[in-house]
């Protein structure tokens, strides 16, 4: 799975694309994109969080609550695609397994369609679409998983 490094010597994930991510349950792909999204939200803070290590901690914990997430899909959902929209409503319409005490229902039902979303671009080897996406969320994750004032969905391209 890593075979190659980057530039920096790092390894590199060698995306394993599934030809119908569309095809598998909305719970898998949320599964997938929750991993995936707490690794970008881990190296975005590790290289751009001036900080130490309890608030790098502190601001991956407040950036990957289902709070933060219903509100960051919230944020892209006007520039998402009528595929990805697809994904977005039946992530958040899937059964809803244990809901952690301290999420609202809806905030939880969004956060899954986030990493529905999320797990469906990694899955399907979307790599351009995915990283387009999540460094829009980048503000977003600096700031704690608060809207960074960007209006820029306008620049996003679909």
């Amino acid at each position: 799975m890593f075979t190659r490094k980057n530039k920096r010597g790092g390894l590199v994930f060698d995306f394993l694309p599934l030809a119908q991510p569309a095809g598998l349950s909305p719970a898998l792909l949320a599964y997938v994109g929750d991993a995936v999204f707490e690794v970008y939200v881990r190296s975005v803070l590790a290289a751009k969080w001036p900080g130490n290590m309890d608030e790098i901690h502190h601001q991956a914990v407040l950036s990957v609550k289902a709070e933060a997430q219903a509100r960051m899909l919230k944020y892209i959902e006007d520039a998402l695609t009528d595929e990805e929209r697809d994904i977005v409503r039946r992530g958040r319409n899937s059964k809803a397994g244990h809901i952690p005490k301290n999420a609202a229902m809806m905030d939880y039902r969004y956060s899954t369609a986030f990493e529905s979303l999320i797990g469906f671009l990694y899955l399907g080897g979307q790599v351009e679409r995915l990283s387009e996406i999540l460094g829009k969320l980048e503000g977003h994750i600096l700031n704690g998983g608060e809207d960074n004032n960007e209006s820029g969905l306008d620049k996003l391209d679909t």
